[in-house]
């Protein structure tokens, strides 16, 4: 497949998490609840979490954002959505450094998220495709920035 193809691609799926963003509302009951926001451009999410023996159960988002924030977010709820918490955070580190640039290990397992890679060349964009990570990572880790996953092994 030409390059102009792949972009083409890419940039249509990217455009289709952001028109029709998945997990895009908010949960009934939820473990976590997180607000963040971009103050560079203006991006603002609410993400919730459901986790439960450790596994992300069930995942939402709400806010607004441009483009690239709302297909990331949208991207990362598929990604995440029923891995451990351990999973998770690996996938948050593997986002983090493609995106900037570096090589990853296992990109597949980003799925669709994976096509964001090229968000590297402009630098001004990637706090806007973090967002959502961002807000995951705090999410799964407490105050000290310890995983939550211990505490879902108490009896």
């Amino acid at each position: 497949m030409g390059l102009s193809k792949l972009d083409n691609l890419y940039r249509q799926v990217i455009l289709d998490h952001s028109s029709h963003p998945h997990h895009h509302g908010t949960l009934d009951e939820s473990t976590q609840k997180i607000e963040m926001n971009n103050p560079t451009c203006g991006d603002v999410i609410q993400l919730e979490l459901s986790v439960e023996e450790n596994v992300i159960k069930q995942i939402a988002f709400d806010g607004s954002g441009c483009s690239i924030s709302t297909a990331s977010a949208s991207m990362m709820t598929d990604a995440v959505l029923g891995k451990t918490v351990e999973e998770a955070e690996t996938l948050i580190q593997q986002f983090s450094q493609l995106v900037q640039g570096k090589e990853v290990t296992n990109e597949d397992d980003l799925g669709d998220a994976a096509m964001l890679s090229g968000v590297a060349k402009f630098p001004a964009r990637i706090k806007c495709a973090t967002l959502a990570w961002k807000a995951l990572e705090q999410a799964v880790t407490d105050e000290s920035g310890k995983s939550i996953a211990h505490q879902y092994h108490k009896e």
